[in-house]
């Protein structure tokens, strides 16, 4: 029995129990009588009820229909930043209505002062909207207490959107298909939004209760409020804490339909690659994806001939060590329902994943692309659902051969299986399986069971336990994990101890670095001022990292203190220092013409660094570091998530880390610069470059990219890459070049 087979065993052995599983109100709540909006109680906790329209709402964002004026708002919501617990100092009016086709949620928006609102972001998914004034709506449509479905939405109409899931991670990959407009009156915005049911998983009865996160950023005055008190410690990220969410009752789904969505595409390139003597070499190709909702909460996914010409090129890094770079997924077919397979030291998506040591053991990069080039991913299903307390997901994909990269046909597989314990914990596991050609005999397998357990609101722990299974190795293919985390407003602790086996080898997943036993601890004290009118909070954090192989030798050792600040004005200044022992077990190649040799090394460096409020027409954070490194020293000067405002519809982010290093065996220096600009006409149309040079490879690069979603869910892309060499006189030599057009089409049933 292959190793998807025993987990689909498995995955079906644990749902039989739960399929009959009722979902009721939380203990202790109740709920509103029918002329009350919402009811709370004693803890905070509140009830919301939502409402039948008896006609669709029209969606342009004037809040002008009767039934406004006829149904109650929920208008008491509770500061998270700046004043914890205290009632919003800006009014917040909250709707939540329905009918047969979507779920609708309104706010209006009152200002003191509109003329102070920051709005200057429009392209969608902009992680910069989240520095705007905006209003954001989490609907948790399985009442688990776990997971949820979030649309943000800003007063010039930038949105955002994706998925919670285990009461902490957020991705804002997923793109659903929901309507939103937003609207000005005399003393604030207006938002209506509406989510078709379609585009959400629910429970299989008629009548259901959900849970709800409602929220409103106030950024002209660093305010953040919910609709029911949330821990001070989460910030805006409470967006995804469901288990202190609203429990939102009467709500009505419509009977289940065929929700079948069948998207085909189309794509034509022409390509000029020197090194390989291809000279405008015209291409056309098409594809299908396919996904069937057989069932409320569950659906399957078919792709044939998948094509991610359209895809956004990575950000270029600076890598001064010996351990591997983690590059985030980018493609749409895997970053759907992410979080499902997320397990390891991944979060559920984007920057954030894989910043640790810890492995991803389930990595989508390693699909469908080989040496950092596309290879052909021919056919795939993936079935993900819940059942009860159960969420299960079945990944399977064929990859063809390659002749320029090498790459021979692969068969990719996972099976995930995780089910959810008391009100913030689970159980689960997970089997991969990738076997090249058509034999079983080369196939590399991954084992692997998982924990996290939630105490009260701040305390959790998290464990997983991995097996590899690789031709050829017996012994040491083991990785497991402890980490306990503490994490509340004044207060944080974590302890974490991680060994990776010199074997371990998941070959579906990401592993930064082998042989290592590391034992890890961090303390934070981040205390409020009372009477500050500059200081909205400070922070103090030291960290210590002892890392050894598993033979017991010390290779690296770091200790780190830090000191910060938050400004009422939303920057933020810090000073850190750190001391670091490193050990080299073989020679290390750190430049093209600089090699360390076999030794241990201690260093250290001060940093300093002030970042400016993303709120700002310039901001960014800017960092100057300084001190020994390995037998000599470095400067590094970083400017980071810069971005220039020229207006809400044009945007120049630029970014810069210049590493200045000598050593006893020779100077170089290693730099990245770059900048991303965006145009954006309207929510549904952007045009983007991002231009970079790397000097470690000595090449400049652009990414050159226009979209238009021109129906909801259907898209047309127009992508010209370009590559030079900066090595040769005169202006950069090309290296290759892509012009690249792509169309789909939505079309729902």
């Amino acid at each position: 029995m292959s190793g998807v087979h025993r987990a689909l065993v498995v995955a079906l052995s644990l749902t039989v129990p739960v399929l009959a599983a009722a979902q009721t109100l939380p203990p202790g709540t109740s709920a509103p009588v029918a002329s009350a909006p919402v009811a709370r109680d004693a803890q905070g906790r509140a009830t919301v009820r939502a409402v039948r329209t008896p006609t669709p709402l029209k969606i342009d964002g004037r809040l002008d229909e009767p039934i406004y004026a006829a149904t109650p708002s929920a208008d008491t919501f509770y500061q998270v930043d700046a004043k914890p617990g205290e009632p919003a100092s800006q009014k917040t009016e909250l709707w939540i209505f329905f009918d047969d086709r979507y779920v609708y949620a309104s706010f209006r928006c009152w200002e003191d002062h509109p003329e102070r609102m920051v709005a200057n972001e429009l392209r969608r998914d902009n992680l910069a909207i989240a520095n705007n004034e905006y209003v954001a709506v989490s609907f948790d449509t399985m009442l688990d207490r776990l997971n949820g479905s979030f649309f943000t939405i800003s007063p010039i109409g930038g949105r955002m959107d994706g998925q919670s899931s285990n009461d902490r991670t957020v991705s804002n990959d997923p793109n659903p298909i929901w309507l939103s407009k937003t609207g000005r009156f005399e003393h604030g915005w207006t938002v209506e939004l509406a989510v078709p049911f379609k585009s959400l998983r629910v429970q299989s009865s008629r009548e259901q209760t959900w849970g709800l996160i409602a929220m409103r950023a106030n950024r002209w005055k660093n305010e953040v409020s919910f609709i029911v008190p949330m821990p001070p410690a989460r910030g805006a990220g409470a967006v995804a804490m469901m288990s202190r969410g609203a429990t939102l009752v009467g709500m009505e789904v419509p009977p289940p339909g065929l929700n079948l969505d069948i998207k085909p595409f189309a794509t034509a390139s022409l390509t000029t690659d020197r090194p390989t003597r291809v000279n405008n070499k015209g291409e056309g190709d098409a594809g299908l994806d396919v996904k069937w909702s057989f069932s409320r909460s569950a659906s399957a996914d078919l792709t044939v001939n998948t094509d991610f010409a359209q895809v956004e090129a990575d950000d270029a890094q600076v890598n001064l060590t010996r351990f591997n770079l983690f590059f985030p997924e980018k493609r749409d077919f895997f970053l759907e329902n992410q979080g499902t397979f997320a397990i390891g030291g991944i979060a559920a998506g984007g920057a954030a994943a894989g910043a640790g040591d810890a492995p991803v053991l389930f990595y989508s990069r390693r699909v469908g692309l080989s040496q950092g080039v596309a290879v052909p991913i021919q056919a795939g299903g993936r079935l993900t659902g819940r059942l009860g307390r159960v969420n299960v997901g079945l990944l399977d994909l064929r990859t063809g051969d390659d002749a320029a990269t090498g790459a021979k046909a692969t068969n990719f597989a996972v099976a995930r299986v995780r089910r959810d314990i008391l009100r913030r914990s689970h159980v689960g596991g997970m089997i991969t399986s990738r076997s090249r050609g058509d034999t079983r005999a080369s196939a590399s397998e991954l084992y692997t069971v998982d924990g996290s357990l939630g105490f009260l609101t701040d305390l959790s722990i998290y464990t997983y336990w991995a097996k590899s299974h690789t031709p050829g190795v017996t012994a040491g293919d083991q990785s497991y994990r402890a980490q306990l985390d503490y994490a509340s407003d004044r207060y944080a602790a974590q302890a974490e101890h991680l060994t990776i086996e010199k074997g371990f080898n998941p070959e579906m997943g990401f592993v930064r670095r082998l042989d290592m036993r590391k034992t890890y601890g961090m303390f934070r004290f981040s205390p409020r001022p009372k009477h500050s009118r500059r200081i909205r909070k400070f922070f103090w954090t030291t960290t210590a990292t002892y890392i050894e192989n598993t033979g017991g030798r010390l290779e690296t050792r770091t200790v780190d203190s830090e000191f910060a600040a938050d400004l009422q004005t939303g920057d933020r200044v810090s000073v850190s220092a750190t001391s670091n022992y490193e050990f080299l077990p073989r020679p290390f190649r750190i430049a093209s013409t600089v090699t360390l040799p076999v030794t241990g090394y201690d260093f250290g460096f001060v940093k300093a660094a002030y970042t400016f409020g993303q709120q700002r027409k310039i901001s960014g954070g800017v960092s100057l570091e300084r001190g020994p490194f390995y037998n000599g020293d470095r400067t590094t000067l970083t400017l980071s998530r810069g971005r220039a405002e020229v207006s809400s519809h044009l945007s120049i982010e630029p970014t810069l880390s210049l590493n200045k290093v000598h050593l006893r065996q020779g100077d170089f220096t290693n730099s990245v610069a770059g900048t991303r600009v965006t145009a954006t006409m309207t929510p549904a149309m952007f045009a983007s470059a991002l231009i970079q040079y790397t000097s470690a490879t000595n090449t400049l690069s652009a990414n050159v990219r226009f979209r238009w979603e021109y129906k909801p869910g259907s898209e047309f892309f127009l992508v010209y890459n370009d590559q030079r060499d900066t090595l040769r006189p005169g202006f950069p030599v090309l290296q290759n070049r892509a012009v690249i057009v792509k169309i789909n089409r939505l079309f729902r049933y």
